[in-house]
């Protein structure tokens, strides 16, 4: 077994250079403490949605609109992003950020409320990628929400599922470690399922559905 050096980690997660416009709505979501994803985590969320053509799109934590930028930057011109956040605030640094990349308003539906209250009224198997990026308790209801609204072959994201290096720690036992970590194990174990933890930012776990 190797370790992946720290100098290593950070030449893989800043290898994909940022654009500017998404700094931008970086700086705005630190001020506004929503934690964006890492640079990483939006290239591979890009990728993720060029490779699945994703047309409809669902993400559960609208911030400043970081992780909105970068897969709408991966979609089809005609795609569509649904972005639910529960502060009214957020979305509107989030529609000031789409705006400023030239995305038309027809491009996004921003949702403000709680996405335990939003997500049953959206169409079973509608979507082609769903990502998870919401308060950490509430993960396992959402997922269980994402899988009915994703069609077969459409893709599941998860962000933060190494918990700030928590979840490998068997030592670490607090609610929202443990919470993340039986989620983890209970999707690799999930035959429905196509699985993988991709060691970027803060963990980023995918799931393609059969």
């Amino acid at each position: 077994m190797t370790s992946m050096r720290p100098g290593t980690w950070t030449y893989a997660e800043e290898f994909i250079p940022e654009p500017e416009l998404i700094e931008r709505a970086r700086v705005r979501g630190d001020e506004l403490g929503a934690v964006p994803v890492g640079t990483g985590t939006g290239a591979a969320l890009r990728m993720l949605a060029a490779a699945n053509h994703a047309r409809s799109v669902v993400e559960i934590g609208t911030g400043a609109g970081v992780s909105g930028l970068w897969l709408l930057s991966g979609m089809p011109a005609d795609g569509i992003l649904t972005t639910i956040d529960i502060s009214s605030e957020h979305q509107h640094a989030a529609k000031q950020a789409f705006a400023e990349a030239g995305y038309p308003p027809q491009r996004t539906r921003t949702i403000v409320g709680s996405a335990l209250s939003v997500l049953p009224r959206l169409t079973d198997g509608g979507y082609d990628l769903v990502l998870v990026d919401g308060e950490k308790t509430e993960y396992p209801a959402y997922v269980e929400q994402a899988l009915r609204l994703l069609r077969p072959g459409g893709v599941l994201a998860i962000d933060n599922m190494l918990w700030h290096d928590q979840v490998a720690d068997p030592a670490a036992r607090d609610d929202v470690t443990r919470i993340l970590r039986d989620l983890g194990k209970q999707l690799r174990d999930d035959d429905s399922l196509d699985t993988t933890l991709l060691p970027v930012g803060d963990g980023l776990l995918v799931a393609v559905k059969r």
